[in-house]
């Protein structure tokens, strides 16, 4: 499942690195692309959106929106 996150508060790699972790600390295996121009997350990974959003919350970044695409 691809999930993209729309975040504010990510302004440097420190704010990737936190992002990042939190996502892999739920899926090690997930795949996770941060864009701070854009203020996205885009994550590959079968973990529900509504716990990767807590995990993103919990490291302190605000998720204003969120765009699930299912395979198939």
């Amino acid at each position: 499942m691809s999930i993209e996150f729309q975040v504010e508060g990510m302004s440097c790699q420190h704010c990737v690195s936190s992002v990042t972790q939190a996502i892999r600390q739920q899926d090690a295996n997930a795949s996770v692309d941060v864009s701070l121009v854009a203020g996205t997350i885009k994550v590959e990974s079968p973990i529900a959106a509504d716990v990767l959003k807590a995990a993103i919350d919990d490291a302190g970044y605000k998720v204003v929106g969120a765009r699930v695409d299912h395979p198939g």
